[in-house]
């Protein structure tokens, strides 16, 4: 009951403060003319939402930063090293993602175009934070190279292939939650889907303080950006926001305990990769045919005839179903 009462207050506090932020930011980002660039490529029904205030990550990342100050200060000598270790790991891997983000969205502006950093100076960069994301992990925790497969007995101990698995998830997984953030408010709803999950498995399953944490900080943080991101969005999260909540989603099938869980979970943020990349090789290789009709998956809706509150809801419910599979998964 009293991990219950400490969830709700830790979610409320970082909703809240998420909310306060974003009060302040908005008008700050307008007097500065700090704007959303839609490419030229991209929906022309986006066009209205050129100028939109962007960068609005920085809100939940300011206030997830003092909270988990807090629950450090709060937990440091009452939870084991191990867990506190794991979770430093995730919340410094999840900033350092959030770093990347702030500097493309910053190139962005400056060079007064929807293009900032180039798609390989990304991958270099988080390629070299996942590297020692993991290096970290390896040394603080003890990182296992046992992979259990979901809903079986089965285990495979994978040794040194292990991680070249999990860099490939922790890179798949950051840059399909980026590509998810396409129309108001989806990216924000397919998180707070996946908070609910972490939540779940803590208060049922585990009651673990850590996993209770990243629960309510998805959860406050989502929740708290969506007072302002909901359809009309009155400012967007930027890529400082998205590549900072997928370095915490995607560093979370570690406190999860098994990095599979990743592939129900963040279904939604897979399939919208998935359709990119297939929209990409198709095009190449039938020289400028398409299967969809736009990509990412949620623009091929919108060119459909679904409204952006249809797609969001719609997606968020096929995400809430999944995790419910991940959830009876975690169980059996």
């Amino acid at each position: 009951m009293r991990l219950t009462y400490t969830f709700a207050i830790y979610t409320l506090a970082i909703m809240a403060l998420t909310a306060v932020l974003l009060r302040k930011l908005i008008p700050y980002l307008k007097s500065k003319h700090i704007g959303q660039k839609i490419l030229d490529i991209g929906p022309r029904w986006h066009e209205n939402k050129e100028g939109t205030p962007t960068m609005g990550g920085a809100s939940f990342i300011v206030a997830g930063f003092i909270m988990f100050t807090v629950y450090l200060v709060m937990n440091f000598s009452k939870v084991e090293a191990k867990e506190i270790m794991l979770i430093i790991n995730i919340m410094v891997y999840a900033l350092l993602n959030g770093l990347i983000g702030v500097i493309d969205d910053i190139a962005k502006i400056r060079k007064k175009q929807n293009e900032g950093l180039t798609p390989l100076e990304k991958i270099i960069l988080q390629s070299l934070f996942s590297v020692l994301f993991l290096i970290s992990l390896h040394f603080t925790v003890g990182l296992s190279t046992t992979l259990s497969i979901p809903f079986t007995n089965v285990s495979v101990d994978l040794g040194f292939s292990y991680y070249f698995l999990a860099f490939f998830m922790l890179c798949g997984m950051v840059n399909s939650v980026n590509l998810t953030d396409g129309i108001d408010g989806l990216a924000s709803s397919v998180v707070l889907t996946v908070g609910v999950l972490i939540s779940a498995v803590c208060l049922v399953y585990t009651e673990s303080y850590s996993m209770m944490f990243i629960g309510a900080l998805l959860i406050g943080s989502s929740t708290g950006f969506l007072i302002y991101n909901y359809y009309p969005a009155r400012i967007f999260m930027g890529d400082t926001g998205s590549l900072y909540f997928g370095g915490i989603i995607a560093a979370s099938s570690f406190l999860m305990g098994n990095i599979l869980f990743v592939g129900i979970y963040g279904f939604v943020f897979i399939i919208e990769a998935l359709s990119d990349i297939i929209q990409v090789i198709y095009f190449k290789i039938t020289k400028g045919k398409r299967i969809f009709k736009m990509a990412p998956l949620h623009h091929h809706f919108e060119k459909c005839g679904w409204g952006e509150i249809k797609i969001v809801t719609v997606f968020s419910l096929v995400n809430f179903i999944f995790c419910v599979i991940a959830f009876i998964g975690y169980g059996v």
